[in-house]
């Protein structure tokens, strides 16, 4: 399955994946997942919000057993952020089947569209949308670069988009959600551990920064005449760096846009898209009013206009104590070594999902802490761990 999958919608160039929500390389993925879905004789599913569900057993009955993650990329992103939640889930299934589990409850695997938002700009609309979390009218209000709008998108892929929303029918059948997926970051490497279980998200979000200065010539201009924009940038991101230092949390201009984007050209606008995360609200909370009092200072001092938007944010997530105990029994067994227990500062679709169903999240250790590269990295045999852990979760949970 890894090698099937490991081609598509990768960057010869960077050797990173560009899977794109409603794209060809988003086409191949959905099209790997649903032949997947057939070779098990699974029943296959696209919901209205175009996510991908493969079913064993009648999802009418009810408080089914979930598990799944995404297969779109960031820009240039790693090959396991996303596909080693959905290929573990197909292999934990096959691992059941070779046990020859018994299972009472319905079993599904889900692949989430548009989890990473690389394209719009909003992380899990897929989710989002079936929880309720984005109405019709802002998704539909979503454009990506190029100005083209998500229902613009959906239809050159051959999708409706005007059935897009709410699906409370189709999360009442769930009576538990398992996302697996790769550490972003290090811990479970320097604790020695191959797989842990998710705590808690922390709470984040995105923030558009547009500082509008005067485009001018920038070899005729004085710099006393100057009202730059990229000036007023530029400081912004050195105190995003300070605020999230002080406070212990994370904060990161990730991505930019220049307006008139010339060389020889004083910016008459900069546009940048901050993210931040903190352990708890009130951190993050004191980290973004820092950072936007600091770009106003400078805004003021360089006579450039500011406006601050808040694009998307997403409260702190905890996991349900009930579902992440019962994992960490299943996975203790008899050892007398507890399963470790780690929060994450990424989000994901579990997360959405938390508010509707229960949800629980494995995480498979990475060596290097690197995700969202082409870096990122998880060993075969972590790999294996993470199906074997998966399998014997949903062995706990689903079966006899």
């Amino acid at each position: 399955m890894w090698r099937d999958l490991s081609s598509i919608g990768r960057d010869a160039g960077s050797g990173g994946y560009r899977r794109y929500a409603w794209t060809g390389a988003d086409a191949d993925c959905r099209a790997w997942f649903k032949a997947q879905a057939e070779t098990r004789g699974l029943t296959y599913e696209l919901d209205r919000n175009g996510n991908q569900w493969a079913w064993l057993g009648d999802p009418a009955r009810g408080n089914a057993v979930v598990t799944g993650s995404h297969l779109d990329s960031v820009p240039d992103g790693g090959a396991f952020d996303g596909p080693l939640g959905v290929v573990s889930s197909f292999a934990a299934l096959d691992e059941l089947r070779a046990r020859n589990a018994q299972f009472t409850r319905p079993l599904a695997v889900v692949n989430f569209g548009d989890e990473e938002g690389a394209r719009f700009g909003l992380a899990c609309v897929g989710s989002r949308l079936t929880a309720g979390q984005l109405t019709i009218e802002a998704a539909h209000k979503l454009r990506d670069g190029d100005g083209v709008t998500l229902p613009q998108a959906m239809e050159a892929a051959g999708y409706d988009p005007y059935s897009i929303g709410p699906d409370p029918e189709r999360l009442a059948r769930i009576g538990a959600f398992v996302e697996l997926h790769v550490e972003q970051g290090r811990a479970l490497d320097l604790s020695g551990d191959p797989v842990g279980i998710a705590s808690a998200i922390w709470p984040h979000g995105r923030w558009r920064f547009d500082f509008r200065g005067e485009a001018n010539h920038a070899g005729t201009t004085r710099l006393a005449d100057r009202r730059d924009p990229m000036l007023t940038y530029a400081e912004t991101v050195l105190a995003a760096r300070r605020e999230a230092e002080l406070a212990g949390a994370v904060a990161t201009f990730g991505k930019i846009s220049v307006e008139p984007n010339g060389v020889n050209a004083i910016p008459s606008l900069v546009r940048g898209w901050l993210d931040s995360r903190a352990a708890d609200q009130s951190t993050l909370d004191t980290v973004v009013t820092g950072v936007e009092k600091a770009a106003r200072e400078y805004a003021e001092r360089h006579g450039v206009d500011l406006d601050v938007v808040r694009e998307s944010f997403t409260p702190v997530v905890e996991f349900g104590h009930a579902l992440r105990d019962e994992l960490s029994t299943i996975l203790r067994g008899d050892s007398d070594r507890p399963v470790p227990v780690l929060g994450t500062g990424a989000g994901h679709d579990a997360g959405i999902l938390s508010g509707s169903v229960p949800t629980a999240m494995l995480f498979v250790r990475n060596p290097t802490g690197v995700s969202h590269s082409p870096a990122e990295y998880a060993a075969e045999d972590d790999c294996l761990a993470g199906v074997t852990a998966l399998a014997d979760v949903l062995e706990g949970l689903a079966c006899t």
